[in-house]
């Protein structure tokens, strides 16, 4: 049986790894390449160089004397452009083949990327000098070395910035790659695999055989010098307080989804800035030193709605906070130069998430690269308070993590652990670099591993003038948080808009926690009627948010707020304004004031209690069947 090798062709559109044998004849290869690619022969050439020599013609000589070897690269011209690739021109065959050569050009150029990539891929991005008058010897049109502009990728200029910048902005690296004499035209972003190559026929498979052909490659860590995101900026402090309320009165640590846009990044050359609109908090359990999270219902739902508000899950935060006195409030300050600033099961969530949230990329064979989601840690600061440190970690480790290959340390929080190859998985060497005591780079095993040869530290900021995307400053109840006794359910919401009845409607109703509840409550889910009043928030429109306030579902939502929470109808502020009432709907439900059981409409007796709808309440606590606890009848 001859022994398959690989060959790669790349091509203008793309690479792509053709099965081959060294006793294959020329014009049996170029068939399978023209069939790889869609094309007729005569629609390209290939050679064997990238500067057009040593081309490979339609003959009968093998591949094996025409040198051609496993892992090798060759490289496709198409002849006139990529559209003339198509060969027949038959009315009849031309558009079936046309359609196939144009696959994969199109498969490539329909990657959907995100908003800020299609931005920053059209900016110069060149960082430009003002004429120096010292060193400058030239007119005012002039240019000279010391004044042309920089390209932003400059490590002399990051470097001098204040404070300086060890990571490139990523389109500033893929300004490095394609900035050359070919202009990035064979350019690859090859994503790390860590698996052994399917499809290889010359041995048993793994644990009884594998090759060089399936054996991935060793890996030798580096620290990577540019970064996805390079700022993340929460829109205000409320945001973060309220994350932190949390951990201030149960004592017990804290995990949220941070949830916003990504916008340009000034600061640093083609830079991206991650921007959090509000962190919402998924069903979790928290001690003063763990935490597990629980499966998520409605994280569907919770993506659907952010999505309709032009908000995006930009990464995560948690906190790691240790009380030092509880008079001044003042924390402990634990991760620092000396201990670890994440831990290598902290990397391994990052990487995690990192992997389910992929950077699409069309430079890339898998149409995609890396990842834009970021880590927030609230954690202690040299000045013992409460500081945010942002992260991610590199491309390499969400390979290791994504193939499973990297553990953590049980008792050495800043080491991890790559596995060693076992009968069900193969796992490749993976090396780190560090100087010994007489400054001499040594190399060394990755077991055990530290983990800053992981990790990627961002800026966290706070702006100097808030921005709020959610514009209400009453506070509705966040989610999962029972435990603090405080829940979301309709006598929580009755309570809410009774807070601030003079304020305008729109902003009142402008509250992430609060449209999450009117869409994920299992009385009323308002999951289908509520797009008007997103659409409202989203563009700031209070002409649609009146338009929603007068329908028939804000109606039975306000029915129900002053049945279970002894408020008075909104429907009475817009009768104080002059407003045309909003219509009410006898087809209702309606809760009973004692033991507020849901009724079916048209009845007047409760089904649960056998009590009269207009009866008074009498008892003075009670127990919702909504949200469990037992509130006041007074509140």
């Amino acid at each position: 049986m001859a022994e398959t090798i690989i060959i790669r062709v790349q091509s203008p559109e793309g690479m792509k790894r053709i099965p081959s044998t060294k006793r294959e004849t020329a014009a049996s290869f170029l068939k399978k390449v023209a069939k790889e690619f869609g094309c007729s022969l005569s629609g390209f050439s290939i050679y064997q160089n990238r500067n057009k020599t040593g081309q490979i013609v339609s003959q009968n000589k093998t591949l094996s004397l025409l040198k051609i070897k496993h892992g090798d690269m060759l490289f496709l011209y198409p002849s006139g452009g990529i559209r003339d690739m198509a060969a027949p021109h038959s009315s009849m065959s031309a558009p079936s083949e046309a359609s196939s050569s144009l696959s994969h050009s199109r498969s490539m150029s329909q990657i959907q990327v995100d908003d800020i990539d299609q931005y920053l891929a059209k900016q110069d991005g060149k960082i430009y000098r003002n004429r120096d008058a010292q060193l400058c010897r030239h007119g005012a049109m002039g240019k000279c070395v010391h004044c042309v502009p920089l390209e932003p990728f400059d490590e002399d200029y990051l470097n001098h910035l204040d404070p300086p910048v060890k990571h490139m902005s990523f389109h500033a690296y893929i300004r490095k790659l394609t900035g050359g004499a070919d202009k990035g035209k064979f350019v690859a972003l090859e994503n790390i695999s860590c698996k052994i190559r399917s499809g290889c026929e010359g041995h048993p498979p793994w644990p009884d055989g594998i090759c060089t052909k399936c054996q991935p490659s060793a890996i030798t860590l580096s620290r990577q010098k540019y970064r996805h995101v390079d700022n993340i900026m929460f829109e205000n402090h409320t945001i973060a307080d309220r994350f932190l309320d949390f951990w201030r009165k149960a004592g017990s640590q804290r995990m949220g989804y941070l949830y916003g846009r990504y916008t340009e990044h000034k600061d640093i050359p083609l830079g991206i800035r991650a921007e959090v609109a509000a962190i919402y908090e998924p069903p979790q359990i928290g001690t003063q030193n763990s935490l597990e999270l629980l499966e998520d219902p409605k994280e569907a739902m919770v993506e659907e709605i952010a999505a309709r508000l032009g908000l995006y899950k930009v990464g995560w935060i948690f906190t790691d906070l240790l009380s030092e006195d509880m008079r001044k409030g003042t924390v402990w300050y634990t991760r620092n130069k000396d201990s670890y600033f994440l831990s290598a099961e902290e990397c391994i969530m990052a990487g995690y998430f990192q992997n389910k949230h992929p950077n699409p990329c069309r430079l890339s064979p898998d149409g995609h690269f890396g990842s834009k989601f970021v880590t927030v840690v609230a954690t202690g600061g040299p000045d013992n308070q409460v500081h945010f440190e942002g992260y991610q970690v590199s491309n390499q480790c969400m390979a290791l993590v994504r193939d499973e290959c990297l553990l953590p340390c049980r008792h050495a929080p800043e080491l991890g652990y790559v596995k060693e190859s076992s009968t069900g998985q193969y796992v490749p060497d993976v090396f780190y670099k560090d100087k010994d005591k007489f400054g001499n780079d040594i190399t060394f095993l990755a077991r055990p591993l530290p983990v800053e040869y992981l990790i990627i530290d961002i800026t966290t900021t706070f702006p100097k003038d808030p921005v709020y995307t959610f514009t209400s400053t009453c506070r509705f109840p966040i989610e999962n948080r029972d435990m603090l006794g405080e829940t979301q359910d309709f006598h929580s919401l009755a309570s809410y808009l009774s807070q601030s009845p003079s304020e305008c409607f729109l902003a009142l109703v402008s509250d992430f926690h609060l449209l999450l509840f009117l869409v994920t409550n299992e009385v009323m889910p308002l999951r289908e009627s509520i797009g008007l009043l997103l659409d409202a928030v989203k563009t700031s429109n209070e002409e649609l948010a009146h338009t929603w306030r007068k329908s028939e579902q804000w109606a039975t939502i306000e029915q129900l707020c002053g049945t279970v929470g002894g408020q008075p109808s909104i429907a009475d502020d817009y009768a104080a304004m002059g407003e045309a009432s909003i219509p009410t709907s006898s087809s209702a439900m309606w809760s009973c004031p004692h033991c507020t059981f849901m009724n079916q409409p048209g009845t007047e007796l409760c089904e649960m209690c056998s009590l009269p709808r207009s009866s008074t309440q009498t008892d003075s606590w009670t127990c919702t069947s909504l949200g469990g606890h037992l509130y006041p009848a007074t509140c």
